[in-house]
């Protein structure tokens, strides 16, 4: 193995178990020298990719991005889906994230702990992906008007479902239901008369 593909490795490790001390205890569980050790390298080595735990966290919310626009990017490609099969999906896929990976999710959604600009970018990228769905369903005229809103109410969703919300005797939903409802108000509008 070459010396690129070293340290290739030992960031790629790095990176899954701060994913990993992120999944079950969010960024407090997150330590440089945990991560080194779970990794299983030196307690200098996380410092050689990393310059703290900050921008540690911050490449681990721009890969979050990064898998969200893969798999969109995937829906997006896929020809047995309609455009509006392949819109539910894209949202359900935020709410996935959301449900799965709470502590990424609010990581990703927070303001960058460092290098802003990679966060920017890995979002830009998945938004890039999610519109060209939009786009498909809706047209490109309207496309970045409807993706703005699909986003922010699928991550409004996801926050209240978080939050309990959906499930008290006042709403009597989901996040589902109301990521359902949003796409049948947007392609099939009941306009008034």
């Amino acid at each position: 193995m070459t010396r690129a593909e070293t340290a290739a490795a030992t960031r790629r490790a790095l990176l899954d178990e701060a994913a990993a001390l992120l999944n079950a205890g969010g960024p407090g569980a997150v330590t440089l020298r945990e991560v080194g050790a779970r990794a299983g390298v030196s307690r200098g080595a996380p410092y050689g990719h990393f310059a703290d735990k900050e921008h540690l966290l911050t490449a681990v919310a721009a890969e979050g991005w990064e898998q969200i626009g893969d798999k969109i990017l995937e829906l997006h490609d896929d020809p047995s889906l309609s455009p509006e099969q392949a819109l539910r999906a894209a949202l359900l896929v935020v709410l996935t994230v959301s449900r799965r990976r709470p502590h990424l999710y609010q990581l990703m959604f927070s303001p960058p702990l460092s290098d802003r600009e990679a966060i920017v970018l890995a979002a830009q990228r998945t938004c890039d992906h999610f519109l060209a769905i939009v786009s498909d369903a809706f047209g490109a005229q309207d496309a970045g008007r409807y993706a703005a809103i699909l986003l922010t109410a699928a991550h409004g969703a996801a926050g209240l479902e978080t939050s309990g919300l959906l499930d008290t005797d006042k709403w009597h939903t989901t996040a589902d239901e109301l990521i359902d409802s949003l796409i049948a108000m947007t392609t099939h509008p009941v306009r008034p008369q």
